[in-house]
């Protein structure tokens, strides 16, 4: 039976095959653990390359800087332009696709520049059997993801940071910002301001985990199942549609079912989930 220490060990010896690699490392716990685990294994072979764009909060920005600082491992902030993208701001099934070939394409330009071995991505097992057109983006790429080669799951990761002692162990998820927007209406970064007001105001509120769904002028916020109780008062309610008409909303919905990860998914056809993995 294959342990946790023998994932351990196995993720430390793909790293150390590996050379030196470039990192793409957006802050959320599996980029931030294999940033860690390639700075043990490589020292200033590595390099974190974090992603700016209009999709990514500001406040997800200094939060990876600053894990990154406090582990003394090299980063660079690479701007990212997406949004000039059709295909990419037209929305559909495949703006995942489109975001990461952005990231990987400018990835792959300075890992030239720089002279490093090879791109990583922090892609676990269990991403494997979810809708992540990006994936296929990685794959064009040639970008390696150590930490589904090792065999690790996304609880094993978050075990094996809190075994570490990295902060961010158990951090919420965060998708990008465009995460947040149906399907099929145009990403702008107006559009994406306005989800990160209304994210920022909710989190202000005592909300750890939430989304808030952008369909036009109405926004359909999701809030935690544990959370979803202490939302049901009429003074908290009138909170809420406060802060959200403060962030441009017209219209405020409560999703009863609360927060899930890929909400805005539930609603694609099985045909565009079969082509992210063709």
């Amino acid at each position: 039976m294959t342990t946790l220490a023998d994932k351990s060990l196995a993720l430390t010896a793909n790293l150390t095959a590996l050379g030196s690699v470039l990192v793409a490392y957006s802050g959320g716990t599996d980029s931030a653990y294999l940033a860690w685990a390639a700075h043990r294994a490589l020292g200033d072979q590595m390099l974190a390359v974090i992603a700016d764009s209009a999709s990514l909060p500001r406040k997800e920005l200094a939060a990876a800087l600053q894990f990154a600082a406090d582990w003394h491992i090299p980063v660079h902030i690479l701007p990212t332009d997406e949004l000039a993208n059709p295909e990419y701001a037209r929305n559909d099934a495949q703006r995942c696709f489109h975001c990461k070939d952005e990231l990987f394409t400018r990835m792959e330009a300075e890992r030239q520049r720089l002279g490093f071995a090879h791109l990583a991505y922090g892609m676990n097992l269990d991403d494997t059997g979810e809708f992540r057109p990006g994936q296929r983006a990685a794959a064009q790429h040639n970008a390696v993801a150590p930490l589904a080669e090792a065999g690790l799951h996304k609880a094993e990761i978050r075990q094996l940071a809190r075994e570490a002692g990295l902060a961010l162990a158990d951090k919420p998820a965060s998708a990008c910002l465009a995460s947040r927007v149906e399907y099929g209406r145009a990403v702008t970064a107006d559009v994406l301001g306005q989800v990160e007001r209304a994210e920022d105001a909710l989190h202000a509120m005592g909300f750890r985990r939430v989304r808030v769904r952008h369909h036009g002028d109405l926004a359909r916020v999701e809030i935690a199942r544990e959370d979803l109780a202490k939302s049901l008062t009429m003074d908290t309610m009138d909170h809420i549609t406060d802060a959200l008409r403060n962030a441009g909303y017209k219209y405020t919905a409560l999703d009863t079912q609360g927060y899930r990860s890929g909400a805005m998914n539930e609603v694609l056809a099985i045909s565009e989930i079969r082509k992210a993995h063709a």
